[in-house]
């Protein structure tokens, strides 16, 4: 085992902190671009006027900094080089994904909508694993140019954890299926131009064989959004879909017919260990900032990190950093050397809720040990508790993560869902 910074991966975090102050900040702080990320102006993200959808400014932002990432060849890094990426291993994305959270926010990581210079492409990677020749071809170029943009619906209004039991159904009519069914917390259909639709083509409730996954049109007729939820966090891009008589064609069907599972567990797998990385990263910019506040505060005529009592809770958050840091790169590290996700499923479940329970802890804490400080919106805690504690519900509940864990350490894996 070398448990040392291989050079190539320290090079990469060294120019990646180069193109953040030449090119990143310059753009952040242009034209007030920085309201977006002034804590008491976080409001300017969101467009009351549309419900409380993503303003345009914001977005167009957004866009603006992947192109330039692009260009400078950082925003595709994961993918492979075929789509002009640079093969990026799990590992490597583990460490760069704590790097930059743990800059803090800003133009280059903002973890609200999974904004950053090194893109999390989750859905171009399912596409690359489980799409034919022809479908990657077609849709993979126009994902990246952001041409075609495609949400994830699997969850629905009675069915969260355990996909199993979805009502969503589609049924075979000649070259096409016949949709019918509702998504909820179906993010960024705002701008989606398609979906990846999970619906049961086979089987019983509860089977989780006999679920499929559509690539559908958002403009297909019957394909209908009923409202965009608001959330602890804004703004809101989470919508509630209404499907009525909607109709896929056989040809739009990613992975095999029956096996859709497969490719939602991709998908949760691949975010839940990069999550888990942002969330360490997070929490310890948390840290950082209450130690530098600490150390640079005077009460009762000392320093206030004099104190024990400001000390030992900081101190056994960074014992617990340390952990999971360590478990994080083994479990990323398992995954590069070509171990099944499906095999260390319970270590991926334990790298993303312990991470992101301990981001949580660590902004709660650190505005604890700021006092009046810490609650002011100028410091950045309670942002990022607000974009961190979603993580705790939306790839996996705490509950339904443990419960992969539990399953894998009790031997009820077989039979355990979700």
């Amino acid at each position: 085992m070398d448990f040392a910074m291989p050079e190539s991966t320290q090079q990469l975090l060294d120019e990646l902190d180069a193109f953040i102050e030449s090119t990143i900040k310059p753009m952040e702080q242009e034209d007030d671009n920085v309201r977006f990320f002034d804590h008491r102006r976080e409001d300017s993200r969101t467009d009351w006027d549309r419900d409380g959808l993503p303003n345009a400014e914001w977005e167009a932002l957004l866009r603006r900094m992947r192109v330039a990432a692009d260009e400078a060849g950082f925003f595709r890094y994961q993918l492979p080089e075929r789509f002009g990426g640079k093969n990026g291993s799990n590992l490597e994305m583990a460490i760069v994904r704590e790097h930059l959270a743990r800059k803090g926010l800003g133009l280059h990581n903002d973890l609200q909508n999974e904004s950053s210079i090194v893109g999390n492409l989750v859905t171009v990677l399912m596409m690359e694993k489980y799409g034919s020749e022809a479908q990657q071809a077609e849709w993979i170029p126009k994902m990246l140019e952001g041409t075609a943009r495609i949400g994830f619906g699997l969850t629905e209004p009675l069915h969260g954890s355990d996909a199993t039991w979805m009502e969503t159904t589609a049924v075979r009519d000649g070259d096409e299926w016949v949709i019918n069914g509702e998504k909820y917390w179906n993010t960024g259909l705002h701008h989606a131009t398609h979906d990846y639709i999970f619906a049961r083509t086979s089987g019983e409730p509860g089977d989780g064989r006999g679920i499929t996954c559509f690539i559908t049109p958002t403009d297909a007729a019957g394909f209908s959004v009923e409202e965009f939820m608001w959330t602890f966090n804004m703004p809101t891009d989470h919508a509630h879909v209404k499907l009525n008589e909607v109709r896929v064609h056989n040809d739009d069907i990613l992975g095999e017919e029956g096996l859709g599972l497969q490719t939602a567990q991709m998908f949760v797998h691949e975010n839940r260990i990069r999550q888990a990385a942002s969330s360490l990263g997070a929490g310890l910019h948390c840290i950082d900032t209450a130690v530098d506040y600490a150390n640079q505060r005077t009460t009762f005529g000392k320093r206030l990190s004099t104190n024990q009592a400001i000390q030992f809770p900081l101190a056994d958050l960074a014992a617990e950093a340390e952990m999971l840091r360590a478990l994080i790169h083994k479990t990323a590290w398992q995954l590069d050397a070509g171990i099944d996700h499906m095999e260390i499923t319970d270590k991926v479940a334990m790298c993303n809720y312990r991470a992101n329970r301990f981001c949580c802890n660590a902004a709660d804490q650190a505005m604890q040990t700021c006092g009046g400080q810490g609650y002011n919106r100028a410091m950045p805690f309670e942002h990022i508790y607000r974009h961190h504690r979603r993580y705790r519900i939306t790839e996996g509940s705490d509950e339904i993560q443990m419960r992969k864990v539990a399953g894998k350490l009790f031997g009820y894996t077989g039979r355990a869902k979700g």
